[in-house]
């Protein structure tokens, strides 16, 4: 059995997407040979060639000459200026893949690269890089360099094209299959035939007998059809499953049977086990009923094949995700915003693993909580995925991993921490995370101190009323303290924003709006982005609307995809009439501009003034205290160099004995002054708590111990007390 793992256009460009490497790695631990591709940046490096641009130019022109398409001023400019965009392509690609960057100092003379509309929106360079970001410079200007020419190509050659959207409108939403099907049963498009071009080599060499396409957006789904159309219509024997995120969330009561012209298996949920009963009965070992979460075409009908009695496996069983095949070395690092945390989803090649399956949480009602993928929460062990952290190390020569965790638990997260400072591995990290309180100063400087660069977590809709009508979990209050404490560390914050969650009204839109603005004027939030609120069927708000104050505005069920639910709010506001000046202030916001402007001049239409007061974020950050530990937590020494020596102090006739004790920290040698029987029992307490030691000393013990000794009194008058408090920046931590 051969089977090719497929990721279709378009996912991102800078980094591949997970799952074929998750099933990959399972298929080892079952001993089937499989090989895996990414076509989104397959066709990418294909189609920004020379060749393939001077051929897409010269469709476009043939387009002009027969009148069958009328260009934009923009468009009309790039054409006109063809040959300098042929010119540079193969030098920008070569520079974005990290092959050429002293192209950068070309790049950035301003002469090189021709301009259209997407420079017009650029800015300002010396605020955004200095004088020394030369390379990221130089990466921002040929990321707008590249979108030109997909506004382009958009306009004039392939309405769907889309860096990590290809006809992603054709997918969303669609209830019926009409309009998907009417577009597939047409010519294939420039693009499609580049894809198709890529995928006959790979089937020739191959020969594989099935074929798998993971489909985890709406922007896959098209040209995920395309390439089962043509493996369909062009093999005799091969056959397609479908799998993955949209499917997960939009198919899960097809009904038409045209979706079976494409494809011959649509799975559900965790693929492993369901994708070796289809390998199964493909290989005539187990009758079609006895599939797992699975669609078929049957006598017909499309038939829901659930009869397995095997369970799912758990996460430990399902093997190392296997990233071989893939073109590692030829992704393209592109910086669409000047943001250091923004970057991180378009900038360098990230292995990705999960620290827990599903989420802890799992109580939001906005959420799809009633799915597998969410509800289903099992969590690995630090071992293990340190383990597996290490193998995929040697295998892609990688140490930056985006742990893609609903919501990491942070308790999993410090023992992760741990397991990686142990091991002296020197990688970077960021991970999803709820604004949970147990993120405490002490566990942020832990987690940086083990190569976490940055996290992000839902703020939604910055309103304590609507935060509880979301069942969050937690407070404006609260996220700005955890915010802080992961800011204090060093790590950057990236903040999911939501507006026109059920009976939002204009006046709590605004308000929310404020916090965001605050919270970036005082530094606790680096990144952020908006997204408009959708009811989905599998959420409490799509299952039960009428709680929420909202109607559903059609209940038939469609034939196709039904997960998102069109509905009225009439106590809501217009989310619509807001959209355009929340992502314009943010954007503003993300690049430290405009943070003292008046509210309402990002909207175009009257809003209503802000309730909130002006500097609310920064009292709620003044208000934290230094907190006291319970006697359960963990008291750590990182492990810095630490050296102690003696001398006398003398005043007044009186004499004291003092200890000195130097910590050779990274950046800097750090001296305190204790008395000397405080310093030789905090020398004997930093050798105990050493990180690198099996034994776990808890505060409580520490107190007791403290105590135990002869001269030492009072534990929270010398712990609670400088020169103490400033310790826990060189390693000193009490955590949870």
């Amino acid at each position: 059995m051969q089977v090719l793992l497929i990721t279709p256009p378009f996912t991102q460009l800078n980094t591949p997407y997970p799952a074929t490497a998750y099933l990959k790695g399972f298929l080892n631990t079952k001993s089937i040979h499989s090989y895996q591709c990414d076509l989104g940046i397959e066709v990418i490096l294909k189609l920004f060639t020379k060749e393939k641009l001077q051929l897409a130019f010269q469709v476009v022109q043939n387009k002009i000459e027969k009148n069958e398409i009328s260009c934009s001023e923009n468009s009309l400019r790039i054409h006109a200026l063809q040959a300098s965009y042929v010119q540079a392509i193969e030098p920008v690609i070569s520079f974005l893949q990290g092959k050429n960057p002293m192209l950068a100092h070309t790049m950035c003379l301003g002469h090189f690269l021709p301009h259209a509309s997407r420079f017009a929106e650029q800015v300002d360079m010396h605020h955004a890089f200095g004088t020394m970001g030369l390379q990221d410079q130089a990466k921002y200007l040929c990321t707008m360099f590249l979108e030109d020419l997909s506004d382009y190509l958009k306009e004039c050659l392939d309405e769907h094209f889309g860096f990590s959207r290809y006809a992603e409108r054709l997918a969303r939403s669609a209830n019926s299959f009409d309009t998907l099907y009417e577009a597939l049963q047409n010519e294939p498009s420039f693009i499609d035939e580049i894809l198709i071009e890529i995928l006959s080599e790979k089937v020739e060499k191959l020969q594989p007998d099935l074929i798998c396409l993971s489909i985890p957006f709406p922007g896959n789904l098209y040209s995920g059809l395309r390439i089962g159309q043509w493996v369909k219509g062009n093999t005799s024997s091969t056959k397609v499953v479908m799998g993955g995120g949209f499917p997960n969330t939009e198919l899960r009561s097809l009904q038409d049977k045209r979706v079976f012209e494409f494809v011959d298996f649509i799975c559900l949920d965790d693929g492993e086990a369901p994708l070796e009963h289809v390998i199964e009965h493909i290989n005539s070992k187990r009758d079609i009923h006895l599939l797992k979460r699975t669609f078929v075409l049957h006598e017909d009908k499309v038939l829901y094949c659930n009869g397995s009695l095997q369970r799912d496996y758990k996460q430990p069983e399902t093997g190392t995700p296997d990233y071989s095949d893939l073109l590692l070395d030829q992704y393209i690092s592109v910086l669409e915003v000047a943001n250091p945390m923004h970057r991180l989803w378009s900038d360098g090649r990230w292995n990705k693993l999960t620290m827990a399956h599903g989420c802890y949480w799992r109580n939001c009602t906005f959420c799809d909580i009633s799915l597998s993928y969410i509800q289903d929460y099992e969590p690995l062990t630090a071992k293990l995925i340190c383990d597996r952290m290490q193998q995929i190390i040697t295998q892609t020569g990688q140490s930056g991993f985006h742990f893609v965790d609903e919501a990491a638990p942070p308790s999993l997260m410090k023992e992760v921490a741990i397991e990686i400072i142990k091991r002296n591995m020197a990688v970077s990290w960021w991970t999803n995370i709820r604004f949970e309180k147990s993120f405490t100063r002490d566990l942020c400087f832990l987690l940086k101190a083990s190569g976490c660069i940055g996290v992000s977590g839902g703020l939604e809709v910055a309103s304590d009323r609507l935060l509880k009508l979301i069942n969050k979990g937690v407070t404006i209050d609260q996220v700005a303290l955890v915010n802080k404490h992961f800011t204090q560390a060093g790590i950057m914050v990236h903040a999911y924003l939501m507006y026109g969650f059920p009976t939002q009204t204009a006046q709590e839109t605004i308000d929310s709006l404020e916090i965001v603005r605050q919270m970036f004027k005082t530094g606790i939030l680096k990144s952020a982005f908006w997204h408009q609120f959708a009811m989905t069927a599998h959420s409490p708000v799509g299952l039960e609307p009428e709680k929420f104050g909202v109607q559903k505005v059609n209940d038939v069920e469609g034939t196709f995809a039904n997960n998102d639910i069109d509905h009225v709010d009439p106590k809501g506001a217009q989310p619509e009439v807001f959209s355009f000046g929340l992502k314009k202030s943010l954007f503003n916001y993300m690049n430290q501009l405009c943070l003292d402007d008046p509210l309402s001049t990002w909207f175009e239409t009257k809003v209503p003034k802000t309730a909130v007061p002006n500097e609310s974020i920064q009292k709620i950050l003044e208000d934290d205290i230094i907190r006291n530990h319970k006697p359960s937590e963990r008291v750590i020494w990182l492990g810095a160099q630490t050296s102690i020596s003696y001398f006398t102090k003398s005043k007044k006739g009186q004499q004291w004995e003092m200890a000195t004790i130097k910590i050779f920290a990274k950046s800097e040698t750090v001296e305190i002054v204790l008395g000397k029987l405080e310093g030789a029992w905090l020398m004997k307490i930093l050798n105990q708590a050493n990180i690198a030691n099996q034994i776990i000393v808890s505060f409580g013990e520490l107190q007791v111990d403290y105590e135990s000794q002869e001269g030492l009194l009072d534990f929270d008058l010398f712990w609670y007390n400088k020169p103490m408090n400033s310790l826990y920046k060189y390693g000193l931590l009490v955590v949870s």
